[in-house]
């Protein structure tokens, strides 16, 4: 297959078999992938399955020449096939759909489908791309407006952008990273049913990476499963259970667990959000005037589609942002988030990216789970001078208390994979015996089931104890999983409140799309 530019309308030709077989790579002394092999039939949907380090991300990085294995090969309809780079993999009709958006947002739709192709030309005749690009767009399975900025698009949309560049590449296997993570219950349902409508039509085979069961079981027809670096399973999604995929990713059997709440939140004002304003960082308003009341043992979540404002309210809450008008109150007094204040009202926080907003990561483990208390006794004398022989011991029980997969306590925060740098912000936050308020954004934020299952249950295990847990999450299943009460927020507003038991799924999707 070679480079062409793309035409008025789609040629919808069969897509080819892609077989890796027996790859193997590794990384200096690590070996991320050990002698796998995995097929992609054509006209299927296949879902790539793993703990975080398993290996998937390699595998897919080597399909599209951004690494080079050690041995093992990829064939195309039985072909061996050299690819080096993702312009090589583009010639074979193999396209990638990444976990964060690669369109430019000043730039319109248009613009970005030009700006994909690998044969643009140095002069663009605009007004016959215009022609092509609407005979495509009639065509293909996704409808965006040419003319929007992309800056303007819903997540929803910017997604279904990311695919049309590579459906306008003419691209017939699409490899996709975590495609829902930025869209509501309703957008991701409604994108991978129309990329399993293509599937179905014999236009296209998509091999998947997620971690949301609920998406596999529903679109995928088949999966593979990787641990360690090696081949844990494969099989058919209509002949397996979802504890069936899960025993297969960690190697014992794993039942889903569910959560268990032991009492009623109490009628304890905990924090009292009292019209609270703040802006972006380019002074435009994000939080426009919210309230809200969190109890003692309650765990109220608060859903919307990335860029809704919840980000800038955590950044209040957690003192990283002014707010510009309002008040909070924690335990009945006014709260201004210092450091100070933080400590004397036991307020602790998971905030989002953790290896970047809440570890040094050049600083060990157990410098990390210090941050909290390297200045008190026992592990400072005088205020001053630390005891590191203390500090040591203090993180070697955290680690061992919530199974922190690292080297040594000595060993550098940033080297531990993201879940396991999530399990050491968590043991630092969660250890104190007298948490009172813990704020958590996007906690299981790309970690794997493992990971995923041990935060939720130490989050409902502190809501049992009497701590109040605001937790802010685009991800709707893990709200509707977790909390007593769920609130959505949409350009900056509250727009829905209800307890769990009464909420309207419907609506709350809705609401989060902005209607």
């Amino acid at each position: 297959m070679t480079t062409t530019t793309a035409s008025t309308t789609r040629e919808l030709t069969k897509p080819p078999e892609l077989e890796v077989v027996n790859m193997t790579k590794r990384f200096g002394s690590m070996t991320a992938l050990d002698n796998v092999s995995i097929t992609l039939k054509p006209g299927t949907f296949h879902a790539l399955l793993g703990e975080n380090g398993a290996g998937k991300s390699t595998l897919v990085k080597c399909v599209m020449g951004f690494y080079t294995a050690d041995s093992g090969e990829v064939s195309i309809d039985n072909q061996p096939c050299t690819i080096t780079s993702p312009r090589d993999a583009h010639k074979y009709g193999i396209g990638m759909v990444y976990q964060h958006f690669t369109s430019v947002p000043a730039m319109t739709v248009a613009e970005n489908l030009v700006l994909s192709r690998f044969d643009s030309s140095n002069i663009i005749k605009w007004e016959e791309e215009y022609d092509r690009l609407t005979l495509f767009m009639k065509s293909s399975p996704f409808q965006v407006d040419l003319h929007t900025p992309v800056a303007q698009l819903a997540a929803g949309q910017k997604q279904k952008l990311e695919i049309l560049k590579q459906l306008y590449l003419k691209s017939r296997i699409l490899i996709l990273d975590e495609p829902t993570s930025v869209l509501t219950p309703q957008e991701a349902d409604e994108v991978l049913g129309l990329l399993r409508n293509e599937v179905i039509a014999g236009n296209l085979s998509v091999l998947m990476i997620s971690h949301k069961f609920r998406e596999v079981t529903a679109f995928a027809d088949e999966i593979t499963v990787l641990r360690k670096g090696k081949l844990a399973g494969h099989g058919l999604v209509k002949n397996l259970t979802v504890a069936e995929m899960a025993q297969m990713m960690l190697g014992e059997k794993q039942e889903p667990k569910q959560v268990e709440k032991t009492a009623p939140p109490s009628h304890i004002p905990v924090l009292e959000i009292k019209d609270i304003r703040a802006n972006k960082d380019n002074g435009l308003e994000a939080v426009c005037g919210v309230d809200l009341t969190l109890r003692a043992g309650e765990i109220v979540g608060i859903a919307g589609v990335s860029g809704n404002g919840q980000r800038e309210l955590v950044e209040v809450l957690a003192g990283q942002r002014p707010a510009t008008s309002g008040q909070i109150l924690v335990n009945g007094e006014i709260y201004k988030a210092t450091r100070s204040e933080m400590y004397k009202h036991q307020i602790f926080a998971l905030p989002e990216e953790p290896l970047k907003n809440a570890c040094v990561p050049h600083m060990s483990v157990a410098e990390n789970l210090a941050l909290r208390t390297f200045d008190l006794p026992p592990q400072a004398q005088n205020g001053w001078l630390l005891v590191p022989k203390l500090i040591r011991q203090f993180a070697q029980v955290l680690i061992n208390q919530f199974s922190i997969k690292t080297p040594s306590a000595d060993t550098p925060v940033g080297n531990l994979s993201g879940g396991n740098v999530q399990r050491t912000v968590l043991a630092r936050e969660l250890s104190s015996e007298n948490v009172k308020l813990l704020i958590a954004a996007n906690p299981c934020f790309g970690l794997d089931f493992a990971a995923v299952e041990f935060i939720h249950g130490q989050m409902v295990s502190a809501r049992n104890r009497g701590v109040a847990v605001l937790l802010v999450s685009e991800d709707l299943d893990e709200i509707l999983k977790l909390s007593d009460r769920i609130v959505v927020i949409s350009e900056g507003k509250f727009v829905y409140e209800s307890d769990i038991e009464a909420a309207d799924f419907v609506e709350i999707g809705k609401r989060m799309a902005g209607h």
